[in-house]
């Protein structure tokens, strides 16, 4: 056999192979599984949710993961309430009266010249 004909035999059970190989699961049932990103957009839009990047410690970071794996709750949850816990705690004192403005130099009385 020619080198070529050794290849087309090469490719052809390539191709039976392919044939015969299930379906991945992204392209079957599972595709459906969860909605693309511009669906779960709109989810979140719908109950209220917006995107909130903030840059936190990475030790910070770590303990959240284990806070929520510890708990089962959505890290998204965890994050909320604990912001919503720190903002409770620390309510704002009210804020001292601001002093009044210094009296004008031009209250001074001046001298007339004798």
């Amino acid at each position: 056999m020619k080198k070529t004909d050794l290849e087309k035999n090469k490719a052809s059970k390539v191709r039976i192979q392919l044939q015969q190989a299930a379906i991945p699961g992204r392209f079957a049932a599972e595709s459906n599984a969860m909605p693309d990103r511009r669906e779960q957009r709109k989810l979140d839009q719908a109950a209220g949710l917006v995107p909130f990047a903030v840059k936190l410690p990475a030790d910070l970071v770590r303990r959240l993961r284990e806070q929520a794996e510890q708990t089962g709750a959505n890290i998204n949850e965890l994050t909320a309430t604990a912001i919503q816990a720190g903002l409770a705690e620390s309510t704002p004192a009210p804020s001292p009266a601001p002093a009044p403005a210094p009296a004008e130099k031009a209250a001074k009385a001046v001298k007339p010249k004798a």
